[in-house]
């Protein structure tokens, strides 16, 4: 078991070592991976504090990257594709997963509903980031746009290293707060 968790660890940050060389889509790829990843683990641990801690990075995680994508990436391709219901119903998607993840947050696996709670997001997630991902989904139409993804990629990778060092400054000092679903809007 500890071996599959230092695999685990050591694939995901080779992913986001990749992703911050890469090129915007790239890093939100990596986000994506990195999530399920975690939502596979929640899956298949019987821990209850293993699963609060795999459900506190995945809501961690989660709300950087709604975050980076509501601040710097949907901007930006809603202005180079003007593809408006793309952009829109990535944006309710985010509400409803945020609403999902302050529960969750506020929640423990003590809670009768947490399991539940955690795979609904999970759902959620996998029907938003197949929607991005696909043939004809947002990263397609970026990357057929005028968008320039490397320039965006090193302002995403930025602005996540940004938040999360924030994060983790929080959780050192018992404090929460900028990455609180508050602030995940737009």
């Amino acid at each position: 078991m500890a071996k599959a968790k230092k695999t685990a660890r050591k694939s995901a940050s080779r992913a986001i070592r990749r992703a911050t060389r890469g090129d915007a889509i790239t890093l939100l790829k990596a986000d994506h991976r990195q999530v399920e990843e975690w939502f596979d683990q929640f899956d298949s641990t019987r821990s209850t504090s293993r699963k609060q801690d795999l459900a506190q990075k995945i809501c961690q995680a989660l709300k950087v990257h709604t975050q980076i994508e509501a601040e710097i990436f949907y901007p930006a391709f809603l202005q180079a594709t003007q593809a408006k219901d793309i952009h829109h119903e990535a944006e309710v998607e985010h509400e409803g997963a945020k609403k999902l993840i302050a529960e969750i947050e506020a929640s423990g696996p003590e809670d009768d509903y947490f399991d539940a709670k955690v795979t609904v997001l999970s759902e959620m997630i996998k029907h938003h980031v197949k929607e991005e991902e696909q043939r004809d989904g947002m990263f397609a139409k970026a990357r057929q746009s005028d968008m320039d993804l490397a320039t965006l990629g090193e302002q995403l990778a930025s602005r996540k290293a940004e938040l999360m060092d924030g994060a983790q400054t929080r959780r050192r000092t018992g404090r929460r707060g900028d990455a609180s679903a508050a602030s995940l809007g737009r």
